[in-house]
Order: structure tokens, then C-alpha cells, then sequence
């Protein structure tokens, strides 16, 4: 089987620090494989209010000046809303997936109710107002039934395993709730496209940063109802910042500077180091990169 890893960035900002590493990490995990591997890249540009003109081309010049190049021409989200739809459609019809007329404030005022706060940065477990139908109220999102699904599967706990992290479960039934796939008015939601993209593209390694951890059982929950395989998953350190969360646009991360092949070198060796790696004796990325595929062979073990 040839396998084929990506790089999924969103156009909100140039990459930075931290997006590095995930680029670095997958498109080493696929040159470590050998030949007939091969190196995706993905513009996730689906939530068109967040991405910003000309983002795009600038997150692929940088990456180019790193020497991470595609193997394969890149691919937009916003050029592929027929796959969501169609995945959604079968979701649907299989009862999968239903609407919902809740808005944020209603499921706050419905989980007060029954003595449930919401914990900052937590999940807001969607409380199953809309599973008997929207009782008058217009849709404004639709959700995938994942308490029915997971009955019917006959598990409420989804086990699986990272290559980094080791053997994880959720229960995402109990911990997440039913979560949103497309906003009735607004974008398709991240969980429902990745899915699709990936099972789409032939993606049999996904290695992105580990805040997405949390959301892999439910993407293979998806995978599971809409009968696509599932990939392997690895989550990659977080770069962090001075306030200890992740390195993020929103808390500061500077563009990465890549106007020359000594900052384009530098940031490399910034990302590696975050990954494990030893600093490479290199003059140019493209040196740096073919002795960090040997190492990453053996620090990782990809399968062939």
C-alpha cells in the first residue's frame, strides 16, 4: 500500500513556529518511507471568515522556501463542497445526522438546567434538544447522532492508538455530545471536511500537532458511519507561549521569516528541535531535511 501523508494549514495568518513543526513532522514521516510515498498539502480555507486574501499563497511560499514541497498540486477545501454535501446527504438518509435549532445560549440555558457549567476551554456537551425534531424552531445547524451511532455500534468507548501519545479512548457520547457538521447558515464544520478530504485524497497517515488530539474520535466515529477507513494518527508537540498555551496566532506567534535560506534553515532547526531531533550540520534546508529523515526512521518507526 502507498502511503500519503498532508499538511492541512488554515490561511488566517502566515505559518509560525508552531505550524512549522506539524509541516516539518508529516512531510518527514513520508520522506522516511521511501519513493513511492507521498507528500499532500491541503489549504483548509473551508471557514471562508476566518481566512484572509492572499494567505494562502504566502503559507505555500514559505514552505517552498523551507524545501517542503508537495508531491502533488495543492488542494483547496472551498473547491470541494460537493464531497461535504454529498457525505452529509448520506448521514442523513442512514439517520445519522439530523437538524438542530439550538443556539449557543439555548444549550447553556438547557445544561444550567440540569446543574452542568460549562469549564473554560471545555467541551459544551450538547444536551439532545433537537434528536425528537426541531419543535418549531428553524434549523441552524445539523448534528451527527453520535449517542445513536455508538449504540448502534455497540460501544460507547472508541479506543484507539496514537504513534506518540500511545493507546487513547473518549467516550464521545458522554464527554462531547452530538457535534456540529455544517452550520445551517455558515461553513461545513472542520470534523465532517477533514474526514472527507482525507478519505478522499487516499490519506493513510495523518501526523498534525496535538491539539487535535481531542478531535480523533470523533473523526473516526464519522469514518466509521460513512464507511471510509481509518488512518493512522500521530500528534506532534506543541510549541508553546510565554503564557503557556499553545503558540497560536491569538497569543502572539510571530510569521516565520523565510526570505533567505539561512532563516528558512534556522526556523527548521527551531521546528526540529521541538520534534526531537538533533540539530543538523547543514548549510542549506536541503541538507537539514535529508539527515532528519534517517533520524525521524528511527525516533518514530513509520511503517513502510
Amino acid at each position: 500500500m502507498r502511503r500519503i501523508g498532508r499538511f492541512a494549514p488554515s490561511p488566517t495568518g502566515p505559518l509560525h513556529a508552531g505550524s512549522l513543526v506539524a509541516a516539518l513532522a508529516s512531510w518527514l514521516d513520508v520522506r522516511a518511507r521511501g519513493p513511492q510515498a507521498r507528500w499532500l498539502v491541503r489549504i483548509e480555507d473551508a471557514d471562508t471568515e476566518r481566512c484572509l486574501p492572499g494567505m494562502d499563497q504566502r503559507i505555500l511560499a514559505q514552505l517552498a522556501a523551507c524545501g517542503l514541497l508537495p508531491d502533488e498540486a495543492p488542494e483547496w477545501q472551498t473547491r470541494r463542497t460537493g464531497l461535504y454535501q454529498d457525505a452529509l446527504d448520506r448521514l442523513v438518509a442512514a439517520q445519522w445526522a439530523y437538524p438542530c435549532g439550538c443556539s449557543r445560549k439555548d444549550i447553556e440555558q438547557a445544561l444550567a438546567a440540569r446543574g452542568i457549567a460549562h469549564a473554560r476551554h471545555g467541551e459544551r456537551v450538547y444536551p439532545g434538544t433537537c434528536r425528537d425534531g426541531l419543535h418549531g424552531k428553524p434549523p441552524r445547524a445539523w448534528r451527527f447522532a453520535t449517542s445513536k451511532f455508538e449504540a448502534a455500534r455497540g460501544a460507547g468507548l472508541l479506543q484507539w492508538n496514537d504513534r506518540r501519545l500511545g493507546a487513547r479512548q473518549q467516550a464521545v457520547g458522554r464527554e462531547v455530545g452530538d457535534f456540529v457538521l455544517k452550520r445551517a447558515d455558515g461553513p461545513w464544520a472542520y470534523q465532517l471536511a477533514v474526514v472527507v478530504d482525507d478519505a478522499d485524497q487516499g490519506v493513510t497517515d495523518v501526523v498534525r500537532g496535538e491539539d487535535l488530539a481531542d478531535n480523533t474520535a470523533r473523526q473516526i466515529l464519522l469514518q466509521q458511519a460513512l464507511g471510509l477507513p481509518t488512518p493512522s494518527y500521530l500528534h506532534t508537540p506543541l510549541v508553546l507561549a510565554a503564557d503557556g498555551n499553545k503558540l497560536s496566532k491569538q497569543n502572539g506567534a510571530q510569521a516565520l521569516a523565510t526570505a533567505t535560506p539561512a532563516e528558512a534553515l534556522a526556523a527548521l532547526q527551531s521546528a526540529a528541535q521541538v520534534l526531537g531531533l538533533r540539530p543538523a550540520a547543514a548549510a542549506a534546508p536541503a541538507e537539514a531535511l535529508a539527515s532528519w529523515v534517517v533520524e525521524w526512521r528511527g525516533l518514530y518507526n513509520p511503517p513502510p
